[in-house]
């Protein structure tokens, strides 16, 4: 990917940097809150001690959690908006955590080894260049260290991804369409669980559709062994609470969790 890509992913971040971090520390983010995080920590191993660095760290709530669990942990981002709050909450709440602006698709400037795992939470399906993003993380590692990350699930959510549904509107299945399509492209959406009546700006989401052998063979060829893979569902208590959350439990995959280590 080239670097004006890099520039237009970090300006759209930048964009939507301020109404994200309002929404995230406010509790719209319902899939992050009851879902996908709580789905990455069981996968997670302890990382108590661990010299850790997270690729897309955001606005830093992912980051601080993990460096509460007892990691020296190292935050990253390509929005320079989105470093600035991550290190707002961090001068008015310090923990320990140091955040750095840059694109973890390509080199960070970091020492080579300086880590013992990468961890990153739903943020490498958003970056221009997966394959680079692998091999920093390599260069970054320790031998013997890890990477750990959470995307969306690259054969359910694709770019033709449409709800099926009977004649009395139940959702029956998931229909999907396109997956071999890698057409770049730019999502508008914004946090389902908002009040109706209530006017926000949606976010401008650039997308970097893949397949899952783009995944795996990236991985592989930065040198990495991949030692574990899950599908996690939605719990039932998080299902009752998110009713709709069921159509993933049921009838498509949400989440792609991935472990792989360095040699």
């Amino acid at each position: 990917m080239t670097d004006q890509t890099h520039l237009e992913v970090a300006e759209r971040w930048n964009q939507n940097a301020d109404q994200w971090t309002a929404d995230v520390r406010n509790g719209y983010d319902v899939y992050r809150d009851l879902f996908t995080f709580p789905a990455f920590l069981e996968f997670l191993p302890d990382i108590t001690g661990l010299d850790v660095i997270d690729f897309g760290c955001g606005e830093g709530t992912n980051t601080r959690y993990f460096a509460k669990m007892g990691a020296h942990i190292t935050g990253i981002d390509i929005s320079a908006d989105m470093i600035a709050h991550a290190q707002r909450a961090e001068i008015s709440g310090p923990i320990g955590v140091t955040y750095q602006l840059a694109s973890y698709s390509s080199e960070t400037g970091l020492p080579a080894g300086s880590f013992d795992a990468v961890i990153s939470t739903m943020a490498l399906m958003d970056g221009p260049d997966f394959q680079g993003a692998m091999h920093e993380a390599y260069r970054l590692l320790r031998p013997g260290g890890f990477i750990a990350f959470s995307v969306l699930h690259p054969c359910f959510i694709t770019p033709g991804l449409h709800w099926q549904k009977d004649e009395n509107g139940k959702t029956t299945g998931l229909c999907v369409a396109r997956y071999f399509d890698r057409s770049t492209f730019t999502e508008s959406w914004k946090f389902g669980n908002r009040p109706a009546d209530e006017s926000v700006v949606p976010f401008a989401v650039p997308r970097f559709p893949r397949t899952i052998s783009d995944y795996i063979n990236a991985i592989a060829s930065a040198g990495f062994r991949v030692a574990r893979i899950e599908e996690p569902q939605p719990t039932e208590d998080a299902c009752n609470e998110v009713p709709r959350f069921r159509r993933w439990r049921d009838l498509g995959a949400f989440l792609l969790l991935v472990m792989a280590e360095r040699p």
